[in-house]
């Protein structure tokens, strides 16, 4: 079984036990989106106005992809026109999704085999979060990663 571990403490004795975290509850709040046709320019700015590594592109309210940190930085480098380009052309397109109840410490094991950075949660079709190595990594260690 997959979990977090976490210490009780009793007078006589410290006891470990494994309890079972969701990626349910590693998500709040609204999902940061755009939608394919925002400019490269407009999304790596909202991104850092709002801090996120990460927006989800929505296509008529269904997830179509995942812009990231690393696609501002891919457009950088080949020198795209980040003032006209949109993120079609350069997001992750049908990007894996992971179900609420996936376990943390599984979501994990996605991270590190795929070198995925953000999981979009989705539930009944609908994106309901993102998930980020951060939160996974506070998950896992008990610790508030910055």
């Amino acid at each position: 079984m997959f979990g977090v571990l976490v210490m009780s403490h009793d007078r006589d004795s410290k006891t470990t036990q494994e309890v079972a975290m969701e990626l349910r509850e590693l998500i709040s709040g609204e999902v940061e989106t755009v939608s394919p046709n925002t400019t490269i320019i407009d999304a790596a700015n909202r991104m850092q106005e709002l801090g996120v590594g990460s927006l989800a592109v929505l296509d008529d309210d269904e997830l179509s992809g995942i812009f990231t940190e690393r696609d501002v930085l891919q457009v950088v480098a080949v020198g795209g026109d980040h003032a006209s380009e949109t993120v079609a052309g350069w997001m992750t397109p049908c990007p894996d999704s992971f179900t609420p109840e996936m376990e943390v410490r599984e979501a994990a094991e996605w991270v590190l085999a795929a070198g995925y950075r953000h999981l979009p949660v989705v539930e009944n079709g609908s994106l309901i979060g993102m998930a980020s190595i951060k939160d996974i990594l506070w998950a896992l260690t008990g610790e508030k990663v910055r």
